[in-house]
């Protein structure tokens, strides 16, 4: 039976009665993937590092549940990055692209990680919950935990998605889609018209169809639908990208969740019923495992849209009740499909052929603990990457590594727009070619602080971030960020002054990509 009680994102630490002072070269806040090769690269290049780690799970995202790895362009993917791919390949004996392996299960991805940190002899703490930035003079001296415990180190790096350490040292950050005229783009802020993940038929948002005054389906809103490319402080939909398995001799069924109430799916069983079923859209089947990823898909699936706007600024208690309802809501609409006399029996016996995988995240009821953050605080320094670098009509010359996804953004609202359910807010639009990624843009203004380095929450409108915010890209920028950290230990200088001739030889030199022709 599974125990929810281990389905968390915060438990408040006491303080202890003995808090520790760690010191190291550098401390990166976030056991994710970028705080991960960030802490790999600057154990080799002979730094002390340590990583400050917000709960207990290490690797983030590619832990956390997304085995289909969204690339865009493999042949932008280089160093640290390319080395995870092959680690995976050797495990799964691949010979595609020299070795490297796409797809994934979050057991093997952790499992990888987990000896790169030993064999490079970073500790890891966890459940350290951020509590206090002490600075001087511009410069981070220490951060201190929940529990007491600080850290102290001469460089840090951010590599949470939440851009918490960011903030709270005083760097300039946005939250929510920048209106198009900022940046002059034309895919910024409120998004109508792109076909994906949007309603297929015509569904009726009431609760009484045709009846206003009956109230308004769970999960719609009767928002103003504001004008294209009009900013605003939405944030697009979190889910959790769950594993799941169809061998019998793996698969535990879908249990009801400790909240479930059944009329939060009425809008996907009217969507169902109006003869539209896409919401369980599977990735790849990750042969011979039988393992899959399952994402967001259609007009009413895992994304909990509008659900999530308190997280990126939200406390720790605000975030762990969003986390539950979030836990809640996508467990409840695999245990709705498989249960539901709403939904047609063809339907509920497929859904029945899945189940959570038994040998995965066997501490927290094989659910991942990991929600997926995609986008959250963005921070705002000299160079803000726009629509104009992924589009290639701008190039930066100081590029740190390769961006190469579509211009992507989930929905951010559902809404009723001449009595029926739009979602409004996704944007899918290829890039041309990878673009670098600026160095500066990693990189806070200076003066708001001289030894941090943010290579998740970096300096990007809402819109590029979205081509930006990938796993294997997060880990090539944290390469990038324990090397300039390095560099500027090593001259004793604001990370803003690293010298980037040097910086980019290194970064060549340890076989990152940094140009695209």
């Amino acid at each position: 039976m599974t125990d929810f009680h281990t389905v968390k994102y915060y438990k408040p630490t006491p303080a202890s009665a003995n808090p520790q002072t760690i010191r190291a070269d550098l401390c990166i806040y976030g056991a994710s993937s970028a705080g991960i090769a960030a802490a790999v690269q600057a154990s080799r290049l002979g730094l002390s590092v340590v990583i400050a780690e917000f709960g207990s799970h290490i690797g983030g995202l590619t832990t956390g549940g997304l085995g289909a790895t969204d690339i865009g362009n493999k042949g932008a993917i280089g160093g640290i990055s390319r080395e995870f791919y092959r680690a995976l390949g050797t495990h799964y004996g691949s010979d595609e692209n020299g070795g490297t392996h796409w797809l994934f299960e979050p057991k093997i991805a952790s499992r990888i990680y987990k000896e790169w940190l030993e064999e490079t002899r970073v500790a890891v703490y966890t459940e350290r919950h951020l509590q206090r930035v002490d600075k001087v003079g511009g410069r981070i001296k220490r951060i201190v935990m929940e529990n007491g415990d600080a850290f102290e180190a001469g460089m840090f790096i951010d590599a949470t998605y939440e851009g918490d350490l960011m903030a709270m040292a005083g760097v300039s950050y946005h939250v929510g889609r920048e209106a198009n005229e900022v940046y002059k783009e034309t895919l910024n802020g409120v998004h109508f018209g792109h076909p994906n993940h949007n309603f297929k038929t015509w569904i009726d948002p009431y609760v009484v169809p045709g009846k206003p005054d009956s109230g308004l389906l769970r999960g719609v809103t009767d928002a103003e639908p504001m004008a294209q490319g009009q900013g605003d402080s939405c944030v697009q939909a979190y889910n959790f990208r769950i594993c799941l398995t169809d061998d019998p001799d793996n698969r535990l069924p879908f249990p009801q969740p400790p909240h479930y109430d059944p009329d939060d799916y009425a809008l996907l069983a009217r969507y169902i019923q109006s003869g539209i079923w896409d919401a369980l859209r599977l990735h790849k089947m990750m042969k011979p495992t039988r393992k899959t990823d399952l994402n967001n898909f259609g007009a009413v699936s895992t994304d909990f849209i509008g659900r999530n706007y308190e997280w990126p600024d939200g406390d720790y208690a605000t975030r762990e009740r969003l986390f539950q309802e979030h836990y809640n809501y996508n467990l409840g609409m695999l245990y709705f499909l498989n249960q539901d006399d709403r939904v047609p029996l063809s339907i509920r016996q497929e859904a029945a052929t899945w189940g959570l995988p038994a040998d995965e995240y066997v501490q927290s009821g094989n659910w991942t603990p990991q929600l997926y953050i995609r986008e959250a605080r963005r921070m705002i320094s000299d160079v803000v990457m726009t629509e104009r670098h992924c589009r290639s009509f701008e190039k930066v010359a100081d590029s740190v590594g390769l961006a190469a996804y579509t211009m992507d953004s989930h929905n951010c609202r559902r809404l009723v727009v001449g009595g029926r359910c739009i979602n409004e807010g996704n944007v899918e639009t290829a890039l041309v070619a990878p673009f670098p990624i600026s160095y500066r843009s990693i990189v806070p203004k200076g003066d708001e602080c001289i030894n941090l380095i943010v290579p998740v929450c970096l300096s990007a409108s809402h819109i590029a971030f979205g081509s930006i915010r990938m796993e294997p890209v997060f880990m090539i920028l944290g390469q990038s960020a324990a090397t300039a950290a390095a560099l500027a230990l090593e001259g004793q200088s604001a990370v803003q002054d690293v010298d980037y001739g040097k910086l980019r030889e290194r970064l060549l030199r340890d076989g990152q990509i940094l140009d695209w022709s």
